[in-house]
């Protein structure tokens, strides 16, 4: 049954019946709800909650819980992920499972607590130091925040490498019906995803379980880093997600991720009133990125040209234009600082040609 939920409680809500039992976090805005929440309702379930006494300390935290094989999550905001980039980076070199929740804000520095989408860069290009990806994820919608941290748990483990969710602070701080999900049976979890063969949580049979990012030699290091991109191979065709919006004769395509996209589809709603075909492609994925959707409507003969839409002053629109490859124009329309557009904002920017 569908009730209405505050959207970062409702994230925390999904990751607890998920099967997360271990949050580390630190407060800042506008994510705050998410361990406000999860510091009550974890100990409800036998899980366990610590505010750390920083960003860095938290991720590390996690490191230390996913290493035990154990579910675990930590959530923060724009400049607060930053200072977490040398723990995910850690992470991702150790193979370890675990879920991050960034509700970004406005920046560059400690910027506004106003929403933006000025992180693409840092959540889909590694943000840390060194050859690795996260699997990210852009939800448009609460509910649509619901589902996807339900599944992101299943998908760490599947793959041994971190997930990160991306939000804004509009998303977090509004109120929509969701639904959440049941409780997740997690007691076969470790024999499913194999934890048993390298989770360091104590084991009988005499074999070492050892997590560690350090190879000092050159070549061990190459070969490993070659195997995690095959991995990463592997990610791209198995859990790439994308949404087509009114595409089947669209001549004008917006290419909007997030609560960007939902403006986009209001916008799309009045321009064909108005006799303009547009349509959305939104990636729900951001990594692996749905270039072949992008490639395939750029050889379209109907469509004429993309608008990447964000708010940030212009991150995706780097992968959206080396997915058109020069088959068609690719502009860009953007606000920041934590300014939104309106769809009717859109509606002008087509209407004029520019």
């Amino acid at each position: 049954m569908k009730k209405l939920w505050k959207g970062n409680e409702a994230i925390a809500e999904a990751a607890v019946a998920a099967g997360c039992r271990y949050f580390f976090g630190y407060p800042i805005t506008p994510q705050n709800e998410i361990p406000e929440y999860l510091s009550w309702r974890l100990f409800e379930v036998g899980g366990a909650f610590i505010q750390a006494e920083s960003e860095l300390s938290a991720i590390n935290m996690v490191y230390g819980a996913a290493s035990a094989g154990a579910r675990a999550m930590t959530s923060s905001s724009s400049p607060g992920i930053s200072l977490k980039q040398e723990g995910i980076s850690y992470i991702a070199a150790a193979e370890l499972p675990c879920v991050i929740v960034n509700m970004m804000r406005s920046g560059p520095g400690l910027g506004g607590i106003q929403a933006s989408q000025g992180d693409y860069f840092q959540a889909t290009k590694g943000g840390g130091h060194g050859d690795y990806h996260c699997i990210v994820y852009a939800p448009s919608t609460v509910q649509e925040f619901v589902d996807i941290i339900y599944n992101a748990f299943d998908v760490a483990d599947e793959y041994r490498n971190p997930v990160m969710i991306i939000g804004d602070g509009m998303l977090g701080q509004m109120m929509e019906p969701a639904e959440i999900p049941p409780m997740k049976d997690t007691s076969k979890m470790f024999e499913k995803y194999h934890k048993d063969e390298w989770a360091t949580c104590g084991h009988s049979d005499g074999k070492p379980r050892i997590i560690n990012s350090l190879r000092i030699e050159p070549d061990e290091n190459e070969e490993f880093t070659l195997r995690l991109y095959k991995k990463y191979e592997e990610i791209a065709k198995k859990e790439t997600k994308v949404e087509e919006y009114r595409m089947d004769d669209a001549e004008i395509v917006f290419v909007a991720y997030g609560s960007v996209a939902r403006i986009c589809k209001a916008a799309i709603v009045e321009l064909r009133e108005q006799g303009i075909k547009a349509g959305l492609i939104r990636p729900i994925t951001l990594y692996p990125y749905p270039t072949a959707t992008i490639e395939k409507a750029a050889k379209s003969d109907k469509v004429k040209k993309f608008v990447t839409v964000e708010m940030s002053m212009g991150q995706m629109v780097e992968d959206v234009r080396l997915a058109v490859n020069g088959k068609k124009p690719v502009e860009f329309y953007g606000r920041c600082g934590g300014n939104v557009m309106m769809p009717a904002d859109l509606v002008k920017y087509i209407k004029e040609g520019k």
